[in-house]
């Protein structure tokens, strides 16, 4: 039998065909991490280069996009947070965003929305988790830029149309903690999720972990489709250059037949080793190892058909699935073109909502590389959702999100419970009604960002 740990199979449990990796990898964040107290006279910190080893992270320190006296100064605000969730709780400048919300990066997983098409289309139980699997793999080329997107104010929106065939709507449905909900369909599939990050502050770095839930029905057949992602690691927050990584465990879980995916993200070695490198296998509901995945997040994914011992059969050969697609040289912050049309009203719907994210004006100031306008406006949206709460408290109302229902449900993750959004379909019905209607939108008429539900008045 085939090792059920994919951790067995990268240390080379599985029989030789994933190459061994270096019992280095374990010592990650430990004997990789140099102290920089010496350098910046603070405890704690530590500064860790992907492509270096342990004699440069005074040197790397020196790096990244800050200013020493910004980097020394935003040092000693955060340094009260250290072991803190920080999700919401700290107000943070804008030259470390990106002209992005967190709702537009839940559409940017439509990048590759086809490989869903190609899931539903599969008379293969197994390669239809091969093409699911890869489909959720691909939005990590996304999540390794270093850009933080925008927290959506409470009823913020996002919406797309014109990719795949798809209707997208997402929405910000509660500010602490904030959530976010979102729904995709087209004649292939359905992709719902509910959003919550839980983060742990560690210094110079943090550690961030998916409290979510999403589901992908595939329509031809009804299978119903359960992600649990790996968690994520941000280094070099302040003091260096940033870089993200995941490790640990990915599982896909067939809900319907108990078949699965169990996918493991290595960890970043030393000089790289091992670094974005994804190994797992499909499993059948006996957990025998059917079809073995191999490949690189930011580069592709390859799959090949294997015995109960998880080795290659004879006379197959390895497929590629996915690989990403190419991407503009040079671009400021690391977009593909698919993410540049998220931003682009090419990609919105006929009288696009008021409260949608391409509307913000502190997003679209930084779009266009006005940071000063940016951090204004990005306070005053702030401060506007302060009053809004306020004045929503004093009348005793409560926020009821308008696309999404709170359900009954409470659904266990490895990083805590979390309450489930179930999309209502109003927006279905919100759409048909535009498009049966005879309404004439202006082709250049934009209008004002509004995601309130309620007055923007001080409470008496």
């Amino acid at each position: 039998m085939a090792p059920k740990d994919p951790k067995q199979i990268a240390s080379g449990g599985g029989g030789g065909f994933f190459a061994s990796i270096a019992s280095s990898l374990s010592n990650f964040g430990s004997a990789m991490s140099k102290s920089v107290n010496g350098l910046v006279a603070y405890e704690g910190l530590e500064v860790i280069n992907p492509e270096g080893g342990t004699e440069d992270a005074e040197e790397e320190a020196k790096k990244g996009r800050w200013k020493e006296e910004e980097r020394d100064s935003y040092w000693k605000m955060m340094q009260k947070y250290v072991g803190s969730d920080i999700t919401s709780m700290v107000t943070l400048p804008v030259i470390i965003f990106e002209p992005m919300t967190m709702l537009q990066r839940m559409a940017e997983l439509m990048e590759y929305s086809h490989l869903l098409d190609m899931a539903d289309k599969s008379e293969d139980p197994y390669m239809r988790l091969v093409y699911a699997s890869s489909f959720f793999i691909s939005v990590y080329y996304a999540y390794q830029r270093t850009w933080k997107p925008f927290n959506p104010i409470l009823g913020e929106t996002y919406e797309m149309v014109n990719h795949g065939g798809i209707t997208f709507i997402s929405e910000q449905v509660s500010h602490h903690p904030p959530m976010s909900a979102g729904h995709a369909e087209n004649e292939h599939f359905t992709y719902d999720v509910t959003s919550k990050l839980k983060t742990k502050f560690l210094g110079n770095s943090a550690d961030v972990y998916p409290v979510g839930r999403t589901r992908v029905t595939l329509k031809k057949d009804g299978v119903v489709l359960d992600l649990v992602p790996p968690p994520t690691k941000i280094s070099n927050l302040i003091f260096g250059r940033t870089w993200i990584d995941s490790s640990g465990e990915m599982i896909l879980t067939n809900l319907t037949t108990g078949d699965k995916v169990v996918l493991y993200f290595q960890p970043c070695g030393w000089f790289g080793a091992g670094r974005y490198e994804v190994d797992g296998y499909v499993y059948n509901s006996a957990d025998e190892p059917k079809i073995l995945i191999t490949g690189k997040w930011n580069e592709a994914m390859s799959y090949q058909l294997c015995d109960l011992e998880g080795e290659p059969l004879p006379g197959t050969e390895m497929q590629e699935v996915w690989r990403v697609v190419d991407v503009p040289p040079k671009d400021k912050f690391q977009y593909t073109y698919f993410a540049h049309k998220i931003n682009s009203f090419d990609t919105a719907p006929k009288k696009l909502l008021a409260s949608d994210s391409r509307l913000r004006p502190d997003r679209l100031a930084l779009e266009k590389g006005d940071l000063s306008t940016s951090g204004y406006e990005k306070s005053s949206l702030e401060e506007r959702q302060r009053a809004e709460k306020r004045n929503r408290e004093a009348k005793g109302h409560k926020f009821i999100p308008r696309w999404f229902d709170l359900t009954d449900e409470v659904t266990p993750t490895p990083w805590g419970e979390l309450e489930v959004y179930q999309y209502n379909g109003k927006y279905t019905e919100h759409r048909a009604a535009i498009h049966s209607s005879e309404c004439i939108e202006e082709p250049h008429s934009r209008t004002e960002f509004n995601p309130w539900q309620y007055d923007n008045l001080e409470a008496e």
